[in-house]
């Protein structure tokens, strides 16, 4: 990827404070209980649960996730160095208070294209030490890159988030592309943590609930795209897949057995960490 590709008129553009039009960053906040969201959002996520009733758990589930990569980056790997893209509203829980749970020195840089988000974002978080929030489009790598830098150590591993993110990332931006501009750009040893809508084309009643939720994500929040295993799995491309792999969310190192099968909705998710190699093969 030679550099950044130019924009797709109406892509990725954020809805910031307009209260007459769902926005992702709202609709994920009232799915994880939050209160920063409007009505036009509570509609629209109400709509989703008339054809996906348990949509709330793969948000809660995609948290989890979230959690159990931080923990084990930090907390084991000894990363301290953390960009998360697409960040969105502040949580109950964010990655910063998870990083510092294991190291306080960690730095966390939160970005976001909405600039609710940021707002938001940087009257809450950035009073943490080591913690920014910078508004910025994600598709846009070679652009975005020098700027989050600045707030890091240079030429050290650092973890990019991209968690839920690329599947409001349209075909023409090259959601793999994108990924691999980051991986040319970061130092080796870094990771990407990186979940995604799946669109499990051997199972037809998932089949069939991927098509109608991504008809019903584009239609009303004008993205939310559910792709293959194989096009998710090209964003690991020349990356080190961390084990278990590219699996569903709740099989990435489960704090303990299922109390209950996965539910259809749960089962439209996957995640995956890959790790930069520290010899690069060209």
């Amino acid at each position: 990827m030679p550099g950044d590709l130019p924009p797709v008129p109406g892509a990725c553009a954020p809805v910031g404070p307009d209260p007459t039009r769902p926005s992702i960053a709202r609709v994920h906040d009232y799915s994880l209980g939050g209160k920063d969201n409007y009505e036009v959002d509570r509609r629209f996520f109400h709509d989703i649960l008339q054809v996906a009733p348990r949509m709330r758990e793969v948000s809660s589930m995609t948290r989890l996730w979230l959690d159990r990569v931080v923990r084990h980056l930090v907390g084991d790997v000894g990363i301290d160095q953390i960009v998360d893209l697409g960040a969105g509203l502040p949580a109950v829980t964010n990655i910063h208070e998870i990083a510092h749970q294991y190291n306080r020195e960690a730095r966390v840089v939160y970005v976001d294209n909405d600039p609710l988000c940021c707002t938001h974002g940087r009257a809450l978080l950035e009073r943490h030490a080591g913690v920014r929030y910078v508004q910025g489009d994600l598709t846009r790598p070679r652009s975005l890159l020098p700027e989050i830098t600045g707030h890091l150590e240079p030429g050290h591993p650092m973890t990019v988030i991209l968690s839920g993110v690329l599947h409001h990332v349209p075909d023409e931006l090259g959601p793999a592309g994108i990924v691999r501009a980051y991986a040319e750009m970061l130092p080796p040893g870094s990771y990407f943590a990186i979940s995604h809508y799946l669109d499990p084309t051997d199972d037809s009643a998932a089949h069939r609930l991927a098509r109608e939720l991504e008809h019903r994500f584009v239609d009303g929040l004008g993205s939310g795209w559910f792709r293959t295993r194989e096009q998710i799995a090209a964003y690991f491309d020349g990356l080190e897949l961390v084990g278990p792999g590219l699996v569903e969310l709740g099989d990435w190192w489960p704090y303990g057995p299922a109390l209950r099968p996965r539910s259809v909705e749960q089962r439209l998710m996957l995640g995956a960490l890959g790790r930069i190699p520290i010899l690069r093969t060209r």
